[in-house]
């Protein structure tokens, strides 16, 4: 009794089934599809190495949260690596990895010009997943100023230490 009230209220019996046509799915995009479930980049690297810049984002909205994380030559200005850890809905995985990817070997100033619109439109969001390609662009520019805080620091670090030694030598 049970199974069919449920068949019913699922409208799995034959003589509910509606035609094909007339039920409209909504699907993601196979780009989407393809970063869901073959994430790229996944992990994370250590917080404290100070050539990698850490940005933690969030939408309380959805509930999506991202940390994408930077890891830079600090001789070429270059990113060499990336990667990202995302809890949320299959886009904003998707969009965290599609950024990961594009950061890689590109320069700071680069990557502050990648827009969530960019992101939205390789992965064909729609317009109510828009907010997950803007948690990427967003992730993309706080791991930038982690990272140029965490060198602004330890160069400010390095000239104190180099006065130091200025002092006690005279």
């Amino acid at each position: 009794m049970l199974r069919a009230a449920g068949r019913r209220f699922l409208r799995l019996g034959s003589e509910h089934r509606a035609p094909t046509a007339a039920v409209a799915a909504r699907a993601y995009h196979e780009r989407v599809v393809d970063h869901y479930d073959n994430p790229r980049n996944v992990g994370s690297f250590d917080k404290n190495d100070p050539t990698v810049g850490t940005g933690l984002v969030g939408a309380p909205a959805c509930g999506d949260v991202m940390k994408l994380q930077i890891k830079v030559d600090d001789a070429t200005g270059k990113i060499v690596d990336a990667c990202f850890k995302t809890f949320g809905c299959g886009s904003a995985i998707a969009s965290s990895s599609v950024a990961t990817e594009w950061v890689k070997g590109k320069h700071m100033e680069e990557v502050l010009s990648i827009k969530n619109t960019e992101i939205a439109k390789h992965l064909s969001l729609p317009p109510v997943k828009l907010h997950c390609s803007m948690l990427a662009e967003d992730a993309i520019k706080a791991a930038v100023k982690d990272y140029e805080a965490k060198k602004a620091k330890l160069e400010a670090g390095n000239a104190e230490t180099t006065q130091t030694e200025k002092v006690d030598g005279a």
